[in-house]
């Protein structure tokens, strides 16, 4: 495994700002306002980060096509959900990184045919990013906002180059020696 972006401070503040629609409160309450959003966008590819958003979207018959999760909700371990997935992939990926594994894991998830999970051995927070990086156009990456709601991303151009842009402020990791 290789880290190959490490968040920094400056960054870490302007990921708490949502980075896509904010849809305040969770499922079911506020499973009406998702399902609007999403029929007016049409979107065929729906992709969950987290595992409280994954879980509640699962359970509420939401089509996941990659459901990614790291089995904690707030760092706190949490008991493993079984997800009706057609092909489970595992990476590593410590808190605050992205590493190889993580990206790799992602793009192979995205090309297969099959509705996948991936499941991550450290936090999978900052891999929304890779998600919108690599998903098709018109899919929509969906993760929890803590104590706020569920943010809704709808993939484009434009997203892409944003997340471009937060990769390169973000510090390729070195190892001390």
């Amino acid at each position: 495994m290789k880290v190959i972006y490490q968040l920094n401070a400056k960054l870490r503040r302007k990921l708490h700002t949502p980075f896509g629609i904010l849809v305040k409160g969770f499922l079911p309450d506020n499973k009406d306002e998702i399902d609007k959003i999403l029929e007016i966008q049409k979107s065929p590819i729906l992709i969950s980060v987290g595992d409280k958003v994954s879980r509640d979207l699962f359970t509420n018959k939401f089509n996941l096509k990659l459901i990614i999760i790291d089995n904690k909700c707030m760092r706190k371990r949490i008991k493993p959900k079984k997800f009706f997935v057609e092909k489970i992939f595992s990476a590593k990926n410590p808190p605050g990184t992205i590493t190889d594994q993580a990206i790799k894991a992602i793009i192979d998830a995205l090309e297969s045919s099959k509705r996948a999970q991936i499941v991550i051995d450290g936090e999978e927070d900052l891999l929304t990013l890779i998600a919108i990086l690599y998903a098709p156009k018109n899919a929509f990456v969906i993760y929890g906002q803590p104590n706020e709601g569920i943010v809704l991303i709808k993939v484009s151009e434009k997203r892409k180059e944003d997340v471009k842009k937060i990769l390169k402020e973000m510090k390729p990791f070195r190892k001390a020696k």
